[in-house]
């Protein structure tokens, strides 16, 4: 009878243990190896597929009018003259210090209107189907009228940013609210998390997924609506941001500095992107257990 008494619980310490084992693996930090084969070769590989077929199309005459698709070595040397001119940094750090300001307002603006909108039934029947009306407008909508009541500054370019990026926002946090277990809320209760605590200390984290996804599509609407913004209102004061370069290169039809404009707004979105919002998104995964590893 002893033996049969104890064998369940050196089973039990056997699974503990290769559960410890599995957490142990999962959470590893992976080789310098692992993470340039991973992480690092595709976007360069297709950058370089790119760079290739597009040098292609000229060598091979398919594109040789250089007034319509300049040469890599063209922009290059558009990105190149800037830099040594002391012209680039200004005109990426006018857009990004507008942008990230904007998104900013945006979130204070839109964090809490979508957690009423998310919890008050009336607000949500009024606004709600607003909200994602506004979500689906294209953001260069609102230039003009954004032009017409706040002139030619850069409120105007805020306003733009916050019409852009409230809406993706507020509803990204009612999905999340959405998505919260009604037992969660039901324990925080019993255990006296109501009101604003419960917000903060149930509501909130349960709904990070949704809520992070809404952030992640509210920067990308607050960067369009920004480059509407400064594409359409050009004026010296604002200062050249990159939606202005690639405006002032339309207008002096300067193909290598519209590519250089364009690939310098991609550039900057993508590293927004890698910088912020995707080291967050693996947190929240993280902390859920969700996050695999190959």
């Amino acid at each position: 009878m002893a033996s049969t008494e104890t064998t369940p619980v050196k089973d039990a310490g056997s699974v503990e243990a290769g559960l410890d084992a599995l957490e142990t693996s999962a959470t590893s930090r992976p080789s310098l190896r692992r993470t340039l084969v991973d992480k690092v070769l595709p976007p360069v590989s297709a950058v370089i597929v790119v760079l290739l077929v597009w040098q292609g199309l000229i060598t091979l005459g398919i594109a040789d009018d250089p007034t319509k698709l300049p040469s890599p070595s063209a922009v290059w040397h558009a990105v190149r003259n800037d830099w040594l001119q002391g012209k680039l940094l200004d005109y990426i750090w006018t857009s990004v210090s507008r942008g990230l300001l904007g998104f900013f307002f945006a979130l204070l603006i839109g964090t809490p209107l979508g957690l009423v909108v998310a919890r008050v039934r009336f607000v949500r029947a009024a606004i709600g189907p607003i909200l994602s009306g506004l979500q689906s407008l294209p953001s260069v909508a609102w230039v003009p009228p954004a032009l017409i009541w706040l002139g030619l500054n850069n409120k105007m370019m805020y306003a733009v940013i916050l019409l852009g990026a409230v809406p993706s926002i507020a509803n990204g946090l009612v999905s999340g609210v959405d998505q919260v277990p009604p037992l969660f809320l039901r324990a925080g209760r019993t255990m006296g998390a109501t009101g604003l605590k419960g917000v903060w200390h149930i509501t909130l984290p349960a709904a990070l997924p949704g809520y992070v996804a809404g952030l992640k599509q509210g920067w990308a609407f607050s960067w369009r609506s920004l480059m509407a913004a400064e594409i359409i209102a050009t004026f010296p004061d604002l200062g050249v941001g990159l939606g202005q370069l690639l405006e002032n290169a339309r207008t002096a039809s300067d193909m290598a500095m519209v590519f250089e404009a364009i690939l310098l707004i991609l550039f900057v979105g993508i590293a927004i992107d890698l910088l912020i919002f995707s080291p967050l998104e693996r947190w929240v995964l993280r902390s859920r257990g969700l996050l695999v590893k190959s």
